[in-house]
């Protein structure tokens, strides 16, 4: 799975927009107070996490974005 084939998952899944940012793919304007996110990080590897009160808190590094999608897919469904 991909960024572009998670977005697709989470909208059929009926996930509100609101939940979550995908970077480079979904990234809702205004941005909400609170959302899960998967970002590439520095080194190549991709986080998942939760933005709340303004700090951006990683909870898993995956070395792919395969398993990064399939995380935050579970997370929001």
């Amino acid at each position: 799975m991909d960024r572009h084939t998670l977005r697709a998952a989470l909208s059929a899944a009926g996930v509100p927009d609101g939940y979550y940012r995908i970077e480079g793919v979904h990234e809702p304007v205004p941005t909400p107070p609170d959302f899960l996110f998967l970002r590439r990080a520095g080194d190549g590897a991709w986080e998942t996490g939760a933005y709340e009160r303004g700090v951006y808190e990683v909870v898993a590094r995956d070395p792919g974005e395969g398993a990064a999608c399939e995380r935050l897919l579970r997370l929001l469904t």
